[in-house]
Parts: C-alpha cells; sequence; structure tokens
C-alpha cells in the first residue's frame, strides 16, 4: 500500500484522489486511516492539521466527506462517489426508496428538512426538525425529537446526505471558536450535482460494487477481500 504522511493539507487531498476512499479513523485496514497516517504533531496540537483542514478538502479536493464507513467519516473522491452511492442505495433514489416502504419516517422526515434547502447547517436542521430548543425559547412543556444523530448517519451511510462544509461560530471579537458545525446537503443539490446524478445510477448496484472492488484491490493490493468488501459495504 502507498503510504502519505499527512503534513500538510496537500497531503491530504493527494490522498483521497489517490485512495479513493479513505476513512478518517483507524479501521480494520491496518494504517489506511487520515488519524494512522498523521504524525502526533498534527493530531489534536496547536498546529493546524486533519481535523481543520476537513472543510477546505471538501471545497478543493474533488471529493466527498460523512459518516461512509461504519458509521464513522471519511473521504470519497468525486470519481468514485456515483459508484458508491449507487451501491449503498441499492439503485433507489430516495423517492423510490420511499414508495417501497424502505425508508423510515424518521429518515423520511429528515431528508426532507436537508432536500429543502441548497444546504444546511446542523444547529438549523435541528432546530426547524425540533429536534433542539430554538435560542430564546423559554422552559414550557416543549419537548425535543429524538434521533437525530441516528438518522443523519443512517442518511450518509446511505449516501442520501453528505457534509458539505463545517464552519465555526465567531466570538464577539471576530475570532472562531469551538469546533466546526457541521452543514449537510443532498448530492443532488451540491455544486457538480449534472455530473453525480448522470452518473450515480450508469451501472448496476453490482456493477458499481465491482468496479470498487477492482480499483481498490488495485491501490490496496496487501488488503484481504474481505476487508475491502467490509469497506465499501454497508
Amino acid at each position: 500500500m502507498k503510504r502519505f504522511v499527512m503534513n500538510e493539507r496537500k497531503d491530504l487531498i493527494e490522498a483521497v484522489q489517490y485512495y479513493g476512499f479513505l476513512p478518517f479513523f483507524a479501521n480494520a485496514i491496518s494504517g489506511f486511516s487520515v488519524e494512522e497516517m498523521t504524525p502526533s504533531s498534527r493530531w489534536f496540537t496547536d498546529l493546524d492539521g486533519p481535523w481543520d483542514w476537513k472543510g477546505p478538502v471538501i471545497s478543493e479536493g474533488d471529493c466527498v466527506y460523512g459518516k461512509f464507513f461504519a458509521k464513522k467519516a471519511g473521504f470519497v473522491s468525486n470519481r468514485w462517489f456515483p459508484d458508491f452511492a449507487n451501491l449503498r442505495r441499492d439503485g433507489y433514489d430516495f423517492d423510490s426508496r420511499t414508495e417501497d416502504g424502505l425508508s423510515s419516517y424518521q429518515e423520511q422526515y429528515l431528508y426532507q428538512i436537508i432536500a429543502g434547502h441548497h444546504s444546511i447547517l446542523s444547529k438549523d436542521a435541528k432546530i426547524q426538525g425540533g429536534y433542539m430548543k430554538p435560542r430564546g425559547k423559554g422552559n414550557d412543556e416543549w419537548q425535543p425529537r429524538k434521533g437525530f444523530d441516528t438518522t443523519i448517519t443512517k442518511l450518509q451511510m446511505q449516501c442520501y446526505v453528505i457534509t458539505s462544509n463545517f464552519e465555526y461560530e465567531m466570538d464577539k471579537n471576530g475570532h472562531f471558536y469551538g469546533w466546526g458545525i457541521a452543514r449537510y446537503a443532498i448530492p443532488e443539490e451540491y455544486p457538480g450535482k449534472k455530473k453525480f446524478t448522470d452518473r450515480v445510477y450508469a451501472h448496476t448496484p453490482e456493477e458499481s460494487g465491482k468496479r470498487i472492488l477492482r480499483h481498490l484491490r488495485r491501490v490496496l493490493p496487501e488488503t484481504e477481500e474481505v476487508l475491502l468488501e467490509r469497506l465499501i459495504n454497508m
């Protein structure tokens, strides 16, 4: 397996384009993650590192980001995302999945909130969907809707929703602080949507899976087939 070392943002972009698929966190394929390719001096330190690069890499790196791998985050290049989405969706667009009774009410409810916007911050989706109390709302009998984290993860695993950016809160002095807030979008409404929409169902799900596996065997030649299959399947 070709090794990358994440010293700069460009290293992460190059790795995503080379592999096509790159989990953010350690997983069953040893060494195959942003975490394991990052020197300790760049992981949770004062220096900028992958945690800071996620948003810019999404914008500049010709890739998408989301909870795609065993309910954990990672990158998929735009070259391979249509095949990946086709495989994960089993050939269904969301409307067809709903018509066939394959999506839950919770999934339909949250998907429609996200699909109703070009993109939406997670906190705004939570407020609009009733998962989080709006700022300034009194302590009345209001009860939050449950299940946001489980449902948004499921929609990302199925490739119906992606994380299109991360944004930061700003203090009164104009300084950014805290963790980045995820901004969600559906691939069909994201920049480059025509290219995605034209390609996502170009093959059968089985053909898409075979295409991805051929690619992964080439870039990860020492990895057992069962681990490659586990990486790309639900």
